[in-house]
């Protein structure tokens, strides 16, 4: 069986942002088993999986992620949107746009000290949307 769910998370400023404790809120009901898939409908925006315990690790993605790609708008051609648009696009291609996880025990099958995090690449804040498809 599949259920799919379409859900708008808070506006958040750039950086990562742990969104766990949302899906589980917005998907009160699962199955025994079974997989989730979670997709974000945009290009400036990424989705990951990492530690959930230790709030500087926050941090350092995102200064991790603008050392790796740069806001230097000489590097880049599509400019129109602003020096962090094209950038934003190239994080959300190392980021990734869907996760998987399992369902077990009506669950979130994730370690001990996993998170979901919404990464957000823009300056300013955006309204997301996620696509939340459960396959059990």
């Amino acid at each position: 069986m599949i259920t799919q769910k379409e859900i708008t998370l808070p506006s958040y400023g750039r950086g990562c942002h742990i969104i766990t404790s949302i899906l589980e809120r917005e998907l009160d009901e699962m199955p025994d088993q079974g997989l989730l898939n979670i997709f974000i409908k945009h290009t400036s925006a990424g989705l990951t999986i990492n530690e959930n315990a230790d709030p500087s690790v926050l941090d350092d993605m995102e200064t991790s992620m603008r050392s790796i790609v740069p806001e230097d708008p000489s590097r880049y051609t599509h400019t129109m949107e602003g020096s962090d648009d094209m950038p934003a696009h190239v994080k959300t291609t190392l980021a990734g746009v869907s996760l998987t996880i399992p369902i077990t025990n009506g669950r979130l099958n994730m370690g001990t000290w996993q998170g979901v995090y919404l990464c957000e690449f823009r300056n300013r804040k955006h309204s997301r949307r996620l696509v939340l498809t459960i396959y059990s």
